[in-house]
C-alpha cells in the first residue's frame, strides 16, 4: 500500500531528526492521507487523499 495522495501526488518523505546536541538520526514524514469515496465516471470509488486536498475541495464526498 503507497502512501501517496492520488491528487496531488504528495507522498513519505526521509530525512535527518537533529537534536540539540546536533546528533542525526534517520526519519520518516509521512503524509495525513484519509480514504474517501467519490463517484467519478457513474461510479463509486475509493481514493486516497491527503487533507489539504480534501479542505480545498479537489474532490467531492459521496454522501
Amino acid at each position: 500500500m503507497s502512501r501517496t495522495c492520488d491528487i496531488c501526488g504528495k507522498h513519505t518523505i526521509t530525512g535527518n531528526a537533529v537534536s540539540h546536541a546536533k546528533n542525526r538520526t534517520r526519519r520518516t514524514w509521512k503524509p495525513n492521507l484519509k480514504k474517501v469515496q467519490t463517484i467519478v465516471g457513474g461510479t463509486a470509488v475509493t481514493l486516497k487523499i491527503c487533507t489539504r486536498c480534501l479542505k480545498s475541495d479537489f474532490i467531492t464526498k459521496k454522501v
